[in-house]
């Protein structure tokens, strides 16, 4: 198999820029100190992201109805968001999600 000059320029090209607004920032603000307001304002992006995501995940659209939830991960969210609240370790969150929605399509 060949990989043709086009292609391989068109695989850097957007490898650079679906790099560039990632680190560009981190390079512009790593000497800089944040206002405390700013740094306190951007903790909160990775829990609204995430939240974004886990709710999108839970919902199922169809076009002129209102979103209804999807059974099975609504069911496997119950125990791995028991077991965020209880033990806050990120790898058991994720073995618990995990292992919920294996057994659930296992059994239903």
């Amino acid at each position: 198999m060949t990989i043709h000059a086009y292609t391989l320029l068109t695989i850097l090209g957007c490898a650079l820029v679906t790099l560039i607004p990632r680190i560009l920032p981190f390079l512009l603000v790593r000497k800089m100190k944040l206002p405390e307001f700013l740094l306190r304002y951007l903790s909160y992006v990775p829990l609204a992201i995430l939240t974004a995501l886990f709710v999108q995940s839970l919902l199922q659209k169809e076009a002129g109805q209102f979103p209804s939830i999807k059974l099975l991960p609504f069911l496997a969210s119950l125990p791995t968001i028991l077991t965020a609240i209880l033990t806050k370790s990120l790898i058991a969150i994720v073995i618990i999600g995990v292992l919920s929605m294996a057994l659930l399509r296992l059994f239903i």
